[in-house]
């Protein structure tokens, strides 16, 4: 069911400065900051050979990352998405299987612009877990 790592998302206070790194220190390739207010967030993507570093920075006071920021001022690891060639195959599978899906359960479209789910992270080794169809 769990395909590929789609990305590692990493919540920063400060987007610019956090792009800045990758692409300073480490001379990644950093996409353009794409502001996505239906998630509450602006994001640059890091592009590495085989998966994507997503940068999050809240937008807006409601944003879902502003409580992380708040109990990490630093940031920090945010999530891991994985992706799935049946987002309501692999909900419903994992549904069964007593995971936890937030918020109303139904597929919300991502920042790549296509299905996503996020999972409880107490299900997940403490981790906040994204799928994403494929």
């Amino acid at each position: 069911m769990i395909g590929r790592l789609n990305h590692v998302a990493i919540a920063v206070p400060d987007l610019e400065a956090g792009a800045a790194v990758y692409r300073g220190m480490l001379g990644a390739e950093v996409s353009a900051p794409q502001a996505q207010p239906k998630h509450g967030v602006t994001v640059v993507f890091v592009k590495l050979p085989n998966t994507k570093i997503e940068l999050l920075e809240p937008l807006g006071e409601d944003s879902p990352i502003a409580a992380f920021l708040a109990r990490n001022p630093s940031g920090g690891m945010h999530h891991v998405c994985y992706e799935v060639d049946d987002i309501l195959a692999a909900r419903d599978h994992l549904v069964a299987e007593g995971a936890r899906v937030l918020g109303d359960g139904e597929p919300k479209i991502g920042a790549h612009d296509k299905p996503v789910l996020f999972l409880h992270p107490k299900d997940f080794c403490g981790t906040l877990v994204e799928l994403e169809q494929v």
